[in-house]
Formats: C-alpha cells, structure tokens, sequence
C-alpha cells in the first residue's frame, strides 16, 4: 500500500463517512460541503479499490472492507491525535483546553458546583462542556470525542482505563410537612405510600439501581410519578404525601433548597459507586490526569 498516495485528511473523511453512514451528515461532522465530501469518497474508493460505501434505498452500508477498516482507522486518528496533543506537563493556570464530559444529571448537581468554583481559582481559562447521558456512551468514548465519562461502576467497560470517583448511599426523601411519616419510615409504610421514581433514556428508559434491588427481591412499589431524570425527581415531593428513594448527596442538596426530609430506607440497599473513565489512549494525557485529580477533590470536600 502507497502511504504517500493517502493524505491524513482523506482517513479523518473515511473515519467520518463510516461512523456516519450518510454523505450530508459526515459533511457536516468535518465542517465540509456535500460536494467536497462526496469528492473525498471517490478518492477514499481509488485509493482502497473498493466502494467502502454502497447505497441501500437511502441508506449507506459499508462493504465488508468499509467495515473492517472501522475500528482500526478510528484508532488511528486517536492516536495521531493524542500523541499531538500530548504535552510533557499541564499549567491550569494557563492552560485553554476545552473538556468535554458525559455525567448523568446527578453527578453534575453533586461534583460540578464545587468542581467549578476551583476552576475558576486554579484554571481560569478552561472551559467545561457537559453532555447529558447517551443510550451508548461508550461509543462515544470508544470515538475519542469526549475526555471523561462518569457512570455507574457495573456499567464501566474493562477495555478503557476507569477510577473511582465517588461513593453514594440511597435514602428516602419526603416533603418535610408528611402527614403520615414521623422519625422514621416502617417497610409497611414504604410500601404504602405513592413513589416518584427516575427512568433515564426516552426509549430503552433502563431501571434505576433502586428500582432493580426491589424488583428483585419482590417488593412492588406504588409508582405515581415517574420523573425524567434524577433533580426533577424532589420537586414533585413537596406538598404532597409522596416519596422518594434517590442518591444521599443529591438528596442533601436539595434538602438545602427545598422543605424536605430525609430518612434511612427501610430496608438495606446496595451502595452506589460512580466512575470515571477515559480512553486508553488518553491515560498518559497530564491534562487529563489534572482534570481527575480536580473532580475527585471536588467531591471530596
């Protein structure tokens, strides 16, 4: 094979045409027009002697080629990418570098207000996007285009570098004027009462941990309201005698906030432990590694 035949931008093109399926759309991801991505195609087919790409009605299919070359072209560009960026160290102090995450509502309303408040101190000029949870955030990851990933600790991958980020317990939460719960919260009461639980995802809407511990072992509750994800979920609480099973550090924030209760649950619950991870091509990235060290300092006060 003639690498000097293959312009760098042209594999960028493929990696886009493949993971997109779709002339316009891959366009759109390399900030080119139709015509010039189309263009970069025919040269990618010249290049390979093959179609890569076939339409279907009004879909694009890989050949088996195309799809071959998917994984390992993909790996390719992360790592030009990551061997690039690379520095031997990070100054926060002036450093300009955007990271992106992937953390559910949750984690952001736990780790990112005191995470923020020391980026403004330490690192002035980086800037954070956050990014809501996907139905398949490992691709997303697996594709390089984001720095970290936090989820659940079941839910994390062994092929990408991973790090405890914190632990959580599970609590019951209740408007703070409940009628009919005193000190405490009797099983019989729990099973009672209404329940306002969280699905995350509008399609596949997984089971949250809670959900999945109490199904297991045969309690049913009396689900009333359920919540699009994790904050909305204590706001539907006051003024009524509905209750809640949710994350202890999201609950004392909104304890703060809100007039509301919290209570041990009645039975013993799993604990919960959140996780970072990142591609394994960015293990060794010292900016990287600062933005780790800051998240987990965060937490921890």
């Amino acid at each position: 094979m003639n690498l000097h035949r293959l312009d760098l931008n042209l594999l960028v093109a493929l990696d886009a045409l493949l993971t997109e399926q779709n002339i316009t759309r891959a366009a759109g991801r390399l900030n080119l027009s139709p015509s010039a991505t189309s263009g970069a195609l025919a040269r990618l087919r010249e290049y390979f002697g093959d179609e890569l790409l076939t339409q279907i009605g009004r879909r694009m299919v890989p050949t088996p080629l195309g799809e071959s070359l998917q994984q390992g072209v993909r790996d390719c560009l992360l790592h030009i990418q990551a061997t690039v960026e690379t520095r031997p160290t990070f100054d926060p102090a002036t450093a300009t570098r955007n990271f992106k995450l992937i953390m559910s509502d949750y984690v952001c309303s736990v780790v990112m207000p005191p995470a923020l408040r020391r980026l403004a101190e330490e690192a002035p000029h980086v800037t954070i996007e956050l990014i809501g949870t996907y139905a398949s955030p490992w691709e997303v990851l697996d594709r390089g285009e984001v720095d970290l990933l936090v989820l659940p600790q079941q839910h994390v991958k062994d092929v990408h570098p991973s790090d405890v980020l914190f632990e959580d317990e599970y609590v019951c939460v209740l408007w703070k004027d409940h009628p009919r719960v005193g000190e405490s919260l009797s099983f019989e009461q729990f099973l009672e009462l209404g329940h306002v639980v969280t699905r995350v995802g509008a399609q596949q809407r997984p089971p949250t941990v809670d959900q999945w511990f109490f199904e297991k072992y045969g309690h049913q509750r009396r689900i009333e309201v359920i919540a699009m994800n994790f904050t909305t979920a204590p706001l539907l609480l006051v003024g009524t005698q509905r209750i809640a099973t949710m994350h202890r550090r999201l609950a004392e924030v909104f304890a703060r906030q809100l007039p509301l209760r919290i209570l041990p649950t009645p039975v013993p619950m799993p604990r919960l432990i959140e996780v970072m991870q990142w591609h394994r091509y960015r293990d060794a990235d010292p900016g990287r590694v600062w933005l780790c060290h800051t998240l987990k300092a965060a937490i921890e006060t």
